[in-house]
């Protein structure tokens, strides 16, 4: 598999400016291994040897089946369900299934997402541009700055701490900023407000944006 098919190129995913950059790296990523293991894979022996062995983990399952080519998947699984058979009731084997238990796609997207946050420190060292787009990002959902923090530990001590600064004052923002629409949104049902006309001002969904900034996840609500 080509290595190139896991990474983008960061500035792009910056220039947007439209939530947590981070966020939509790894669903450019994730859709990027989505589409080529649906595709071009299928001819790559060792590609098919991996997923044989590694299998799908549900989530990227359910984003396969939103796929056109569910004949892919089907050779696939044929292919998996051949390979557990061998492994587990011929072999008896039982333990492949908790030693080479995974997800061929989130492999491949971790991979590439921490060379890209590797790449995200060393673009903020070395370009003061890029710093600029970086302190405009909306926000750094916590997962993701979570992840910076630790991919910056490759960085001089300097460097490192000011980056680290930088980084907390995107997402640490974010943070005061929810904060203050959720408990506006809390206060929206205090009984003491009612037949107020209070305005709800951005908190409408208050409940749906903290839930992303902390699981890096865009969620709906399902009522």
């Amino acid at each position: 598999m080509r290595e190139d098919i896991c990474t983008i190129p960061v500035s792009e995913v910056f220039e947007p400016k439209d939530g947590c950059p981070i966020c939509r790296m790894r669903d450019t990523v994730e859709t990027r291994m989505v589409e080529y293991i649906m595709g071009a894979a299928m001819m790559e022996p060792d590609v098919r040897m991996e997923t044989n062995r590694r299998g799908f983990c549900e989530d990227h399952f359910r984003k396969m089946l939103g796929q056109k080519n569910r004949l892919s998947l089907a050779l696939m699984l044929e292919s998996r369900l051949i390979e557990i058979k061998e492994q587990v009731f011929d072999k008896k084997r039982l333990s492949f299934l908790t030693e080479e238990a995974g997800c061929f796609v989130c492999d491949k997207i971790q991979w590439g997402m921490e060379r890209m946050l590797d790449t995200v420190c060393r673009l903020w060292v070395q370009e003061a541009e890029f710093r600029a787009l970086f302190d405009e990002q909306p926000f750094l959902c916590l997962p993701h700055y979570e992840q910076l923090v630790s991919a910056a530990g490759k960085l001089k001590k300097r460097d490192r701490a000011a980056f680290c600064e930088a980084a907390a004052k995107v997402s640490g923002r974010y943070l005061l900023a929810l904060k203050e629409d959720v408990s506006h949104y809390c206060k929206m049902y205090d009984y003491r407000n009612a037949g107020n006309n209070e305005d709800w001002g951005n908190s409408r969904d208050a409940v749906e944006r903290t839930i992303q900034y902390l699981v890096a996840r865009s969620v709906k609500d399902s009522r």
